[in-house]
């Protein structure tokens, strides 16, 4: 018992710390993303909250006839979760993706483990599923990947410039 009550300042602490780092980190996920700058390091998919989800993208409490895409450019959302093997697969193509066509689409990331409540209200089953928003027309979503990394590029590529950019129409 005297053991544990000298350690018991140290374990205290120690809680105290990691609750600051998690305050910090939720803080910042209710802030607006930093999204799309032309700094190699940073990172072009940008993670995102429900929150940010109802505000920036598509209020879908609001009834089907008030959906309305929000963004002021096409977007691909990522729905994925760090144990998935083809969501391993799929973010650096999309991380790729982002930077290339920077400044004429947004590619969002949800983790579906810490998210939970927007994929069951989106009806998210399967993972990675991947819901697109061009400016005009209806969001439309895909589940799954290609066979090989290359096909599942081309995928995306033919669906950002057929759908999102309507380039080749």
């Amino acid at each position: 018992m005297r053991k544990l009550t000298a350690i018991f300042p140290i374990i205290l602490v120690a809680l105290f710390a990691l609750g600051a780092c998690n305050g910090t980190s939720a803080k910042q996920n209710e802030e607006e993303p930093v999204n799309n700058t032309k700094d190699p390091k940073k990172t072009y998919a940008v993670e995102i909250t429900r929150d940010f989800f109802l505000t920036r993208i598509l209020d879908y409490t609001k009834g089907q006839e008030n959906m309305k895409y929000l963004g002021d450019k096409p977007a691909i959302i990522d729905f994925w979760a760090s144990w998935c093997g083809p969501c391993r697969i799929a973010s650096p193509i999309l991380e790729e993706l982002a930077r290339e066509y920077d400044g004429k689409i947004y590619v969002y990331k949800v983790n579906t483990q810490t998210e939970q409540q927007i994929a069951a209200e989106l009806g998210i089953q399967s993972i990675p599923t991947f819901i697109f928003f061009p400016m005009n027309g209806k969001p439309f979503a895909t589940a799954g990947i290609a066979q090989t990394p290359e096909e599942t590029k081309k995928m995306f590529k033919e669906i950002i410039e057929k759908e999102l950019l309507k380039e080749g129409k």
